[in-house]
């Protein structure tokens, strides 16, 4: 699959997410560019999963825009270039590693070669033969990621991928993010982990369901006059508040 020709992957415009009388996402407007890798960050409960919903089409919204590879949000035509890959591990327990992809890829035409890079592309070529309820969390959230990958979408949108993986594991999976980019994907990864942020190239801040920045590490840096880059966006945090 060609790498989108489009400048920016995502385009948002004054998004605004309801969920009964709270405002949980209060009027964002972002882009994601092409070819890149875009972290979301902020804590837990400010919102992240719902952007990341919106995204690919799942939330229902009160107002605003989203555009995903030039299609409205959720587009049928979307469903072959956009992957996600949810928190919770979605694999079938009684299938096998290699089963599990297999059946993703069937739905994408893809060949038993496709199917092994996308395992070996998260580090599990020697689990292949072991079934779901046979791995640890960590391990299962691999699967869910190969699953996805799969079928080479243009658009690949995680959440909170790295999470219950050891240091060892997180650094190969980001490798394997900039290896992708690399090669055209785009990839939009969520954490509340501020040091997974010095792997992005951009960086989506946010809070409380609204959006504090949108900048690269470096420029967040000067902004706040912060080397740590948590330092910084705790300073962001510490603006923002002040301001209101």
């Amino acid at each position: 699959m060609s790498a989108p020709s489009i400048a920016d992957a995502v385009s948002i415009v004054d998004l605004r997410v309801d969920r009964g009388k709270l405002t949980v996402l209060h009027d964002i407007s972002l882009a994601v560019p092409s070819g890149s890798i875009t972290g979301l960050l902020g804590p837990s409960g400010c919102g992240k999963t719902t952007l990341m919903r919106a995204i690919v089409g799942t939330q229902i919204v009160e107002s605003g825009d989203v555009t995903v590879l030039g299609e409205p949000a959720g587009s049928a035509g979307l469903r072959k270039r956009v992957g996600y890959v949810t928190q919770a591990p979605s694999i079938y327990n009684d299938l096998t590693v290699h089963d599990n992809v297999a059946y993703f890829g069937a739905l994408y035409r893809k060949t038993a070669d496709d199917v092994a890079a996308a395992i070996d592309l998260v580090g599990l070529s020697d689990r292949a033969g072991h079934t779901g309820d046979q791995l640890s969390g960590g391990q299962r959230t691999r699967v869910s990621l190969a699953c996805a990958l799969v079928a080479d979408p243009d658009l690949i949108v995680l959440d909170e991928p790295t999470v219950g993986l050891d240091p060892v594991l997180r650094a190969d999976l980001w490798d394997s993010f900039h290896a992708l980019a690399a090669r055209g994907r785009t990839l939009l990864v969520s954490s509340h982990v501020m040091d997974e942020a010095e792997h992005c190239d951009r960086l989506l801040l946010m809070r409380d369901g609204r959006l504090l920045a949108n900048l690269t590490p470096e420029e967040l840096r000067k902004q706040t006059g912060e080397s740590s880059l948590e330092a910084a966006f705790l300073t962001l945090i510490r603006e923002s508040e002040a301001g209101r």
